[in-house]
């Protein structure tokens, strides 16, 4: 599902010492539509093919269940639901990547699902070929944003997968879901 690719400009010479002297990082790059995002592949356990989920009532709109991953419950997120954009539909490359997140305790680790349509390499991507997110505004979130990387004459929006996400406000979301749900069941 996944390839090694190097970014262009990159000097050859062992990955290992590229990394070790802060450089350059590994990144996961997925299609969402026909964007393309990446995230730190150091927060990626695996890459799964889309299976069946158990939905789960009272969860934000960008939750679409969850799954059991060996044993474990892992919930899993609608990236492009998430982004406020229509849901991902399911096709024959559409994977779920397993990603670990902080969770709502200090120091607590979390699995996270995240549906993608398409995996399409892991790149090495120099820290001096991303950019800072633009400015756009006060009413557009971009600390959802790392920066944006220009890889082979495309853009790739590097995400901050902190703030994607965030335990906190997933929960808060799921919150606010709920008094909606009780509010329309009492009216």
């Amino acid at each position: 599902m996944s390839a090694l690719a190097k970014s262009p400009g990159r000097p050859p010479g062992p990955v290992v010492q590229a990394q070790a002297a802060g450089e350059e990082k590994q990144y996961l790059t997925f299609v969402l539509g026909t964007e393309m995002f990446s995230l730190d592949i150091l927060c990626i356990k695996e890459i799964i093919w889309y299976t069946g989920l158990t939905e789960v009532p009272m969860m934000p709109a960008c939750i679409r269940g969850v799954i059991n991953l060996r044993g474990a419950v892992v919930p899993v997120m609608d990236l492009s639901a998430r982004f406020n954009k229509p849901s991902t539909p399911v096709g024959k490359s559409t994977c779920i990547v397993i990603t670990e997140v902080d969770g709502l305790g200090e120091g607590e680790r979390q699995n996270m699902g995240i549906v993608v349509d398409a995996v399409q390499a892991v790149l090495e991507i120099p820290s001096s070929e991303i950019e800072p997110p633009p400015n756009f505004g006060a009413k557009i979130r971009a600390d959802f944003i790392q920066g944006i990387a220009k890889v082979n004459g495309k853009f790739v929006i590097v995400l901050n997968v902190s703030q994607v996400l965030s335990a906190e406000e997933i929960s808060v979301m799921g919150q606010v879901a709920a008094s909606a749900d009780m509010e329309l069941a009492a009216a």
